[in-house]
């Protein structure tokens, strides 16, 4: 609708609001009051003071928009110009109708109620919700079992074993151990020396050059020390002596080249064994990230990879893996972590590796197999932990080597595949380990293999029974051939005539072998005499 006597700047005016009266043809009878049919806004006027009665036929900001702080504007000059031709100045509403829509809306928001934030589940690697707990580990992907021994009451067995407890304490303790060792012992026949000193009186004739003690130049406890670390360490400095005077000296003597024999075979042997550990040889043994499922010569196989990342090799190499999952038996029992074969090749020898190069461990999903039912979607919803075990000998100390590894579900890939990293290069074959654990999508169902066996024994079927269908129409031509004079029973020579009479299904006791099933077609044959 187009406004009348209205200018329009660069900056929009507030505009008036319309009277209630206006919609029933205007309010008063002045001249003031007259609204004309084409003014979309009536003006109001000025008020007398700032306490008088709002005028009923207005509409009031106020009460509309509610108690809103407005802002006055002041007007232009030809507004200016303007009220001063028509005559006594009037007032204009503060704010524009589009700003107080928007306060409006914006005051209706927020009064809304807050809403409640759902939290969506988490999504999974192929868009089935899903919202659990991360699975606590059985073993680590270093290998590392993650069992804690507690409440072990009958900890003297661990004495019984000395040698073992010591070699299987950490770094510091072992270290402690070893220093403890030596310096318990020095300090122990140290204060014996210095003892038998004491007793003797040797102490109290240092300066009487007839005395024989029983050991020279042994003045205190420092000097006892320093001996007993001399002759336990065998290093004879030659300033202290031990004389023949001293017959308990001698004797100890003899002990103490004993004992501090034993001490340094024990102690180094604790420290040999503690370095040379095979455990420190598998961290050269690696194994892949993830392990993939997909088809390997139309057969569903899990997969995983291994490799040696050292020049000398592991002798004897076995592989074998593990199933860590808990069930409920049918008796209603319990098992948390129950573990389960799960075959690598053990009938075929295939789990026996000759560990060159980086090589693929197959196990094939069979009706043995614990993922025989198990596909793509419940792979997703499945909890378990496969554990594989690398055993062998370390071709450089002769000493067995043992390497482990595990894959989560989610660590298991759906329908992947191990990327080649070998490549024929001038005169070898060159190994490159950026693509070890790389893996890469290939088509594979997504049912589980016992869906897809039974879905391969049902093609076969038909298969067989098209060509069972082929095969009974062959003898129907063939009784139409018999029916044909024959030459040879003409000129009364006799022969044999294969007779083809048309197979029916029968009963198990008339039929045998593959007939009893599927009603495949009998040939007789029948001898005729001309």
């Amino acid at each position: 609708m187009a406004l009348e006597n209205s200018v329009f700047h660069s900056r929009p005016e507030p505009l008036s609001l319309p009277l209630d009266g206006e919609r029933g043809g205007g309010v008063g009878d002045g001249p003031d009051h007259q609204g004309t049919k084409g003014d979309s806004s009536v003006l109001l006027p000025t008020a007398t003071s700032t306490t008088a009665a709002p005028n009923p036929g207005v509409l009031n900001p106020t009460e509309e928009l509610g108690h809103v702080v407005t802002t006055e504007t002041e007007p232009s000059p030809v507004e200016a110009g303007a009220e001063a031709e028509d005559g006594p100045p009037l007032a204009k509403v503060k704010r524009s109708f589009q700003s107080k829509l928007a306060e409006r809306e914006l005051n209706a928001n927020t009064q809304q109620p807050k809403k409640i934030r759902v939290v969506e589940k988490e999504r999974g690697r192929f868009g089935w919700g899903r919202k659990r707990r991360k699975r606590q580990r059985y073993v680590e992907k270093n290998g590392r079992c993650n069992v804690s021994h507690g409440n072990m009451r009958e900890t003297y067995r661990y004495l019984t074993d000395i040698f073992t407890t010591l070699v299987d304490l950490n770094w510091r303790c072992s270290l402690f151990v070893f220093v403890m060792a030596y310096a318990v012992t020095w300090l122990f026949f140290g204060a014996i020396w210095y003892l038998i000193a004491y007793l003797r009186g040797d102490l109290d004739h240092l300066e009487d050059e007839q005395w024989t003690p029983c050991v020279n130049n042994v003045n205190g406890f420092i000097s006892a020390f320093l001996f007993s670390i001399e002759t336990e360490t065998t290093i004879g400095y030659g300033h202290r002596v031990i004389t023949d005077q001293c017959p308990v000296g001698t004797i100890l003597l003899l002990l103490q080249a004993i004992l501090g024999s034993m001490v340094n075979a024990f102690m180094v042997g604790c420290m040999f064994v503690k370095i040379s550990q095979p455990n420190k040889r598998a961290e050269t043994l690696v194994f892949s990230k993830h392990a993939v499922i997909s088809l390997r010569d139309d057969k569903m196989c899990l997969m995983f990879r291994v490799g040696d990342l050292r020049s000398s090799h592991i002798v004897g190499a076995n592989m074998r893996a593990k199933l860590i999952k808990s069930k409920q038996t049918q008796e209603g029992e319990f098992i948390p972590l129950d573990q389960t074969d799960i075959s690598v090749g053990f009938e075929t020898g295939d789990d026996r590796l000759f560990l060159v190069s980086p090589l693929v461990i197959s196990h094939e999903i069979d009706p043995p197999s614990a993922f025989w039912d198990m596909s793509q979607g419940q792979l997703e919803k499945e909890d378990f932990e496969i554990v594989v075990i690398l055993e062998g000998m370390v071709e450089a100390t002769g000493m067995t080597c043992q390497a482990r590894s595990s894959y989560l579900a989610e660590e298991v890939l759906w329908g992947h595949r191990f990327s080649p990293m070998m490549s024929l290069a001038e005169g070898f074959f060159d190994i490159d380990y950026g693509a070890f654990h790389h893996t890469f999508e290939v088509d594979t169902p997504s049912c589980s293999a016992r869906e897809l066996s039974l879905a391969a024994a049902r093609r076969e079927a038909h298969l067989y029974w098209s060509i069972s269908s082929r095969l009974d129409e062959e003898p129907t031509l063939a009784n139409q051939a018999s029916k044909q004079p024959d030459s040879s029973s003409a000129n009364g020579k006799g022969g044999t005539v294969p007779t083809f009479v048309l197979g029916s299904i029968t009963g198990i006791q008339e039929q045998s072998g593959l007939g009893e099933l599927n009603g495949s077609v009998a040939i007789d044959q029948s001898e005729s005499e001309a």
